[in-house]
């Protein structure tokens, strides 16, 4: 069983996303029904539009990962837990010992909650599952048994199924791609912070009324307000903290204006991606929901895909790029603080993209949730570094020089780590109890009132009225 689940990791991570996925997707549109020319259609498109997507990421994030550094090292901030990047953290995640078991325990958990009703999610980002076994080796690290590991591990695909059916409606009406939802637990565990925080901000006279979205911006700057132009601002204003003292002038200048160039691409290119990836889905979404009428009647089947699908909307770039730059001086400021982010600064998209439906595209309380969620996960990234740490040595990571300990924005900034381990380290197997219960509370009151739970994520009953 184990070199069975070995070479299953092992092919999983040979393959990557970009190929794993079209694969996975061609087999499930063949069970639902797709007749397999269309249904291979829509694999090599869908895989397309995630190599285009990840293409135009990785501009991105080269860019803004230079920015980073290049202000990091401007502030001249030393810290010793070191922040090595979501590519560290899958890498531990997958090299642990929950990450052997983590592929069939989602699988698993998937089908029974599809089978039970629970969900309508059928997740196929198995590349993410690394966010489950990462959860699970910390619980590993806390408590010297798998079994811990492997328990919080099928809990977080059940919580992360809830998560993204809950805001499956509010992304599909603002991002206009139907049929899917996104079941990543590091995009979704900001909403339930950004509900609080916009209920607060509803009620601050006057600083409820502010309202700055690409909207706004393109109807008072005409075409400096476009979404591509605003890119290239904002990429000239980050090159410029960034790269003000960069040599002499021209080679200043010279890493300004890229940056500013590039960003001015990253916004014009991702929604372009997000289109060619609709296109492939189309039909997969057609033959799901064909499937499930012809059996069940008018329920839904959802496709749950990466959260990179999110990033390409303007307000979720803009409100990403401002926060750089705060994620930076809360790290300087923040009292107690021991964490100098570096590698992982380059993903604040996929944790605040999730805010953009609740929140209507407005970037300026997407900057405030961010903000605060950052500020949050600067202290629950000091909390779990000493885990991490452990979790790391134990799968055979090479600690970076000068690095005590280490951590990730991706997951070790995320508040639902630390609540799954504090309940555990405090409470034992009790404490996966009450976790369990929580989880179980939370799946039968989102059944119970679903329309409210929607609409409280962002979901607008007028859209679909309106469809």
């Amino acid at each position: 069983m184990d070199s069975f689940l070995a070479g299953l990791k092992a092919a999983v991570d040979a393959m990557g996303p970009t190929v794993l996925l079209p694969i996975v997707i061609f087999i499930i549109a063949l069970v639902l029904g797709a007749k397999p020319g269309r249904a291979f259609r829509a694999a090599v498109t869908i895989g397309v539009a995630f190599i285009g997507i990840n293409l135009v990421l990785g501009l991105m994030l080269t860019s803004i990962g230079d920015v980073a550094k290049a202000i990091v090292t401007n502030t001249g901030i030393q810290r010793d837990i070191v922040d090595v990047g979501w590519p560290s953290a899958a890498a531990i995640a997958f090299g642990s010992s929950v990450g052997l078991w983590v592929i069939p325990i989602a699988i698993v958990i998937n089908i029974i909650l599809l089978v039970t009703r629970l969900t309508r999610t059928l997740n196929v980002d198995v590349w993410n599952f690394w966010h489950f076994a990462f959860i699970g080796s910390l619980a590993v690290a806390a408590t010297d048994s798998l079994a811990y590991g492997l328990v919080v591990a099928a809990l977080m695909v059940a919580l992360c199924l809830l998560f993204a059916d809950w805001s499956a409606r509010a992304v599909q009406q603002f991002y206009g791609i139907p049929g899917i939802s996104v079941p990543h637990l590091a995009s979704a565990q900001i909403l339930p912070i950004a509900i609080v925080i916009n209920w607060i901000i509803d009620r601050i006279p006057g600083i409820n009324r502010i309202e700055l979205n690409t909207e706004t911006f393109e109807r008072r700057f005409g075409v400096f307000g476009e979404p591509v132009i605003l890119g290239l601002i904002i990429g000239l204003v980050l090159g410029a903290i960034a790269y003000y003292n960069a040599g002499d002038f021209g080679t200043a200048l010279t890493k300004i204006l890229q940056t500013g160039m590039t960003l001015a691409a990253v916004m014009l290119l991702l929604p372009r991606m997000v289109k060619i990836l609709m296109e492939g889905l189309l039909p997969v979404s057609d033959a799901a929901q064909e499937f499930v009428r012809k059996r069940t009647g008018d329920r839904e089947l959802l496709v749950g895909l990466d959260s990179a699908i999110l990033i390409g909307h303007p307000a979720a770039i803009s409100s990403s790029l401002i926060l750089v730059p705060i994620a930076i001086i809360l790290s300087v400021i923040l009292p107690g603080n021991r964490v100098i982010l570096f590698a992982d600064l380059a993903v604040i998209p996929f944790i605040v993209a999730m805010t953009a439906p609740l929140l209507k595209g407005n970037v300026f309380r997407m900057v405030i949730v961010g903000t605060i969620t950052l500020a949050v996960g600067f202290y629950v990234a000091n909390a779990l570094a000493p885990l991490f740490t452990a979790a790391a040595q134990s799968s055979g990571f090479q600690m970076p020089a000068n690095a005590v300990q280490i951590t990730s924005v991706v997951d070790g900034f995320l508040w639902i780590p630390y609540v799954v381990i504090a309940l555990i380290q405090n409470l034992g197997v009790i404490g996966l109890v009450v976790l369990a219960a929580i989880i179980a509370a939370a799946f039968w009151a989102y059944r119970r009132n679903t329309a409210a739970w929607e609409r409280a994520a962002g979901a607008d009953d007028a859209v679909d009225q309106n469809a």
